[in-house]
């Protein structure tokens, strides 16, 4: 995807994730995050994005700490968060694409990290606001779902903070059903090791395999939808080792 793509994908993602916290109420439960509210998803996505949108318009060259969740509630909170939203965007829309700031992961440029990874951040949580609801969510185009994939195993999990670890080392197969993208991931006592492939190229035994739509697995792989919502073949033991221990840390 283009970092246009990213952008504009971004500004729907939050006005979707907005619409679903304002119709679920702050009060009420989000499924996928046990122990939030609405109002968690919003305090701690608005930071996000305002921390973000720093680095982008004020050039930070180094970590920078964020500005802390704000003590809002209600309608307010609801416009903090569209404010810091819209805000984010346009930040993207108007850097420059020689862009110089900090950034986490692996990417062609700052500007292509930053647009990438809140479209990603946000997206995961545009689901969480809408699993309040308890109704269909709406759909996450193959495309995309095959670059969130990517980016969480061959970059967050590709970090030394990935707790991903095996004493005995197991592979996890990951394949689209609706793609050419495959995923193979070496689990070991380091950091996993992941590997993308097109297509049935790879025929190397696995000890687990899930597959599925590319949507289905970008949300199993994000802990936002179980096991069952796609098909899981070989050990399963594997499979856990993935949903119990993959959870993104700083």
């Amino acid at each position: 995807m283009q970092i246009t793509e990213h952008i504009a994908s971004l500004s729907e993602e939050g006005r979707l994730l907005a619409a679903a916290a304002e119709q679920a109420g702050p009060g009420a439960s989000v499924p996928t995050c046990p122990g939030w509210q609405i109002r968690h998803l919003l305090r701690h996505t608005g930071m996000v994005h305002r921390w973000a949108a720093a680095f982008i318009t004020e050039g930070h060259t180094a970590y920078h700490p964020d500005g802390g969740e704000p003590d809002l509630d209600g309608a307010e909170l609801l416009a903090w968060f569209r404010e810091g939203h819209r805000h984010l965007v346009r930040s993207l829309e108007e850097a420059p694409a020689d862009l110089e700031c900090w950034t986490f992961l692996p990417a062609p440029s700052p500007l292509a990290f930053w647009s990438r990874r809140q479209l990603h951040e946000t997206t995961v949580h545009r689901v969480d606001a809408e699993s309040a609801l308890g109704g269909p969510l709406t759909p996450v185009s193959a495309d995309r779902a095959v670059d969130g994939i990517d980016e969480l195993l061959t970059g967050f999990h590709a970090r030394p903070k990935s707790r991903v670890r095996s004493d005995k080392p197991r592979t996890l197969r990951v394949r689209t059903v609706d793609t050419t993208a495959t995923w193979t991931v070496r689990i070991s006592e380091d950091p996993p090791q992941t590997v993308r492939t097109a297509g049935e190229g790879n025929a190397e035994e696995v000890d687990c395999e899930l597959s599925g739509t590319a949507e289905g697995l970008h949300l199993v792989l994000w802990n936002r939808l179980p096991l069952t919502a796609v098909t899981l073949r070989g050990d399963r033991a594997v499979a856990r080792l993935w949903t119990d221990n993959s959870a993104v840390t700083w």
